[in-house]
């Protein structure tokens, strides 16, 4: 592809989480009872965070529904449950579909990198939180496109399904997460 190999890295993650364009056509997120290890709600229905989990299992055949899971297990006390949801045990069926509990697991994981709005930094398969509307978790994965300015696009589902759009800094961007490339 002519790019350095940093920038190839997450090319696996996007072309994943590109696959799922007009498969997940729902935005829908309801609570529901899913197999553990490697639940999932049905394809054509979920939120932004199941953008992620498709993609990284697809991609990198990671479960974050089995890792978040015992990592949470073992350091729940680390992660926003108790404070935010008013949870007191781990959830296999929606705790690795939280945004908040995604982005403490990836800075858990040493895959943080600084938060800024240099456009350089955001690389093809970067997974980056954020805020919608000042508070609302949201999650994405930046595209190897790019706007006709030359910002990165997004891969996300913000409300109608997975869709490839420019948005990567319209939202107050509070995590930005890179993985290595062969995951964990």
């Amino acid at each position: 592809s002519g790019l350095p190999d940093a920038a190839t890295n997450g090319m696996d993650i996007v072309s994943a989480a590109r696959r799922q364009i007009g498969v997940t056509v729902v935005y829908d997120s309801a609570y529901r009872k899913i197999p553990y290890p490697n639940g999932d709600v049905p394809m054509d229905r979920g939120v932004c965070s199941d953008v992620i989990v498709r993609a990284l299992r697809d991609a990198r055949g990671m479960d974050l529904q089995k890792l978040v899971h015992e990592d949470m297990a073992s350091h729940f006390l680390m992660y926003p449950s108790m404070t935010r949801w008013m949870m007191f045990c781990t959830d296999t069926n929606i705790d690795h579909r939280r945004v908040l509990n995604l982005e403490r697991f990836f800075g858990r994981m040493g895959w943080s990198l600084e938060v800024n709005k240099d456009v350089r930094c955001y690389l093809p398969g970067d997974i980056v939180t954020c805020l919608i509307g000042g508070d609302i978790p949201h999650v994405m994965i930046v595209s190897d496109r790019t706007s006709s300015g030359g910002i990165p696009l997004v891969l996300h589902n913000v409300g109608g399904g997975t869709q490839e759009e420019d948005c990567l800094f319209s939202y107050e961007i509070t995590g930005h997460h890179r993985l290595p490339r062969h995951g964990h």
